[in-house]
């Protein structure tokens, strides 16, 4: 039992941390949305592709790798975070110099990616720096101190971002929300943390480390690579307003995924990693972690796609709505993240980063097969492609635990099954509210409302596990105080 407050109190936080840094960058999202052409939104969507990939290299394998090692010390730490600096410094500079290569190959419609690319490019040394703090917290499992971090960046981000859209930056409004977030986090925390990187170096701790670590970032960069190649296709093939739409489209159900997924796989692979001596704590976290994503997951999704179009309608305006079957074929592939990274950090926390790129390798190599035959049709095919095979996959990924573990396909469905039931039935009650002639406002309204509440009684109703132990929870917080 104390294992399983642990984890699920550490999520809390984790997910507090996610939603509320998201929910602000949301907020300077629709406003930028409102006030920019989507085909001015397009620039922010590429730059952001070479951004997320160069991140990989320093935010992902040696990260994973400190804190898998059991016996990871201040020099383990300090030599990741040197050689993180000294690298990020490296990409940036081939960013510096490959920017006007970059532009020129897109086009004139893209004449500003040049300036915004350099610009921004300057998070890599930030995030290199964030993800050696981000790696200590995990490994001693101090999620709470991400909250706090999180919500002051994000805040102050939020002022900067807002402000310069409303003095009319554009582009460059959402370039300096991003900086200033990952900026002041990174300070923060360091702040938090009080402590300071032992000055030394050490080639052999970097070695050690390298071989589970560079799997990790192998799989990873396959991951990230794949996710953006989609991305650039269609920035390249399509308009940059189709690219707008298509990254408009990803943004909500990405916000949810997002900070589920980097919940569960920030405070899973370290407790994972902590129990990989005994297979049935791994897999009882790894049931808890699908029980309790699926909880969350499924109904957000489904109502998302429900009401996508009001939602769209309302916070982004009428010139957005292309974007709406979009998202909601991309609620359907977001359903199926919580047992992707639950059965992969199972697999990692094992010792088997092996296991988990040999999967990521094999899947990609059907994505891409997917995508090349239909790239040229149009982007709902693109999106349709990448939902059927995130639907394939959950059987894929969950194959090596069968062994690993114990866990077995049957029992992960069956832990999937009642959360995803209570889901469907409440979004197909709000997609039927949603077709009565109302103003669209009051509908939305009603929409909201209903799913929520038809939620809840059916929680309890079912005497749902993972709504008791929140309930729970909530009640002895409140009794503490």
């Amino acid at each position: 039992m104390g294992n399983k407050r642990g984890v699920l109190s550490n999520l809390i936080w984790k997910f507090a941390e996610r939603i509320t840094a998201q929910l602000v960058s949301l907020i300077v999202s629709v406003i930028l949305a409102r006030l920019l052409d989507p085909s001015d939104y397009g620039i922010i969507a590429i730059v952001m592709i070479f951004i997320t990939i160069a991140n990989v290299f320093v935010s992902d394998g040696w990260g994973s790798a400190l804190i898998q090692k059991k016996d990871a010390d201040a020099l383990d730490f300090s030599s990741v975070l040197y050689f993180n600096i000294v690298f990020s410094i490296f990409l940036y500079i081939i960013l510096w110099f490959g920017a006007p290569f970059i532009a020129e190959y897109y086009g004139e419609e893209y004449v500003l990616l040049t300036p915004v690319l350099r610009v921004i490019g300057l998070r890599i040394i930030l995030s290199a720096i964030n993800s050696v703090q981000q790696a200590y917290i995990s490994k001693h499992m101090m999620f709470e101190k991400f909250f706090w971090a999180t919500l002051l960046g994000t805040i102050v981000s939020a002022v900067v971002g807002i402000t310069m859209a409303y003095k009319g930056f554009g582009v460059w409004a959402l370039v300096a929300q991003y900086l200033t977030n990952t900026t002041v986090d990174t300070i923060i925390l360091q702040i938090t943390l009080n402590k300071w990187p032992v000055l030394k170096f050490s080639i052999d701790r970097l070695k050690k480390l390298l071989g589970f670590g560079a799997r990790i970032l192998g799989t990873n960069l396959l991951i990230t690579g794949y996710q953006e190649l989609r991305a650039l296709i269609i920035g390249k093939v399509y308009s940059s307003k189709d690219l707008a739409f298509y990254d408009k489209a990803k943004q909500f159900p990405s916000i949810v995924v997002t900070n589920i997924n980097s919940s569960l796989s920030a405070v899973l692979f370290p407790k994972m990693a902590q129990m990989q001596d005994s297979k049935y704590e791994v897999k009882e976290i790894t049931r808890k972690s699908i029980r309790f994503g699926a909880y969350l997951m499924c109904p957000i999704m489904m109502g998302l796609a429900a009401v996508s179009r009001p939602v769209v309608y309302i916070l982004l305006t009428e010139k957005w709505l292309p974007c709406v079957p979009l998202m909601q074929l991309l609620c359907i592939n977001a359903m199926c993240m919580p047992l992707h990274t639950a059965n992969m950090q199972a697999i990692k926390a094992m010792g088997r980063s092996d296991i988990t790129l040999k999967i990521e390798i094999v899947k990609k190599s059907i994505e891409l097969v997917v995508l090349l035959a239909v790239m040229r049709i149009s982007v709902s095919a693109i999106v349709i492609g990448m939902a059927s095979c995130s639907i394939f996959f959950i059987f894929l990924n969950a194959f090596p635990n069968i062994k690993l573990i114990g866990y077995s396909i049957k029992e992960q469905l069956f832990d999937l099954l009642p959360n995803l039931t209570m889901s469907l039935v409440m979004a197909g009650c709000v997609y039927l509210v949603g077709l009565l002639p109302m103003n669209v406002y009051l509908s939305l309204s009603i929409q909201v409302v209903l799913g929520i509440t038809l939620y809840i009684i059916f929680s309890i109703i079912t005497r749902n596990k993972e709504f008791l132990f929140a309930t729970d929870l909530i009640k002895k917080k409140i009794v503490k105080r």
